[in-house]
């Protein structure tokens, strides 16, 4: 289905502006991710630190038909126009915010892409004028969800997709 203001697409669900300061994930039939449960993610993620995009409200639009998750909506800049040494800066602070989240019992699980999905490898993870910062929570997961020993092999997936990060994002 065609959506008015679409900004993106994923596997799953597609996102579209509302505001310049709003945009809203659409829940419309079989999305294999639920509305509630990614919104308590994300509040909770949001309790911790400012890493993942703020969540605002959950909301029915009546014109299209669909739930959606609104959350803030986020400008990205393109990273490749600073120099490496402020990249590092920006690196050195998006793994505290992180490795922040992990500690809090929070893992976001898709900051690189599967090679099987369109889009680039870390379309996940966005530079902002405040630094960089991670959308789509629809697969992460909470520690008190999955318990202590999924959660560390989570955990372990993710460090290994961190380092991959690092090196992209300094050198490309």
């Amino acid at each position: 289905m065609k959506y008015p203001r679409k900004l993106s697409a994923g596997a799953n669900n597609t996102v579209i502006v509302l505001s310049d300061t709003e945009v809203g994930k659409l829940f419309v039939g079989d999305t294999r991710s639920d509305i509630g449960s990614e919104a308590e993610k994300m509040q909770f993620a949001n309790s911790v630190n400012t890493l993942v995009a703020k969540f605002i409200r959950l909301e029915f639009n009546e014109n299209i038909e669909a739930e959606m998750l609104v959350m803030e909506r986020i400008h990205p800049i393109d990273y490749r126009a600073y120099e490496v040494e402020i990249r590092e800066l920006w690196l050195d602070v998006f793994e505290d915010e992180l490795s922040a989240l992990h500690h809090a019992g929070f893992v976001h699980r898709d900051l690189k892409r599967p090679s099987n999905i369109g889009g680039l490898a870390f379309d996940n993870i966005l530079l902002t004028q405040s630094g960089l910062r991670l959308i789509d929570v629809g697969i992460s997961a909470l520690k008190t969800q999955v318990g202590e020993k999924i959660f560390e092999k989570y955990i372990e997936a993710e460090n290994k997709q961190i380092t991959e990060f690092g090196d992209y994002f300094l050198n490309r």
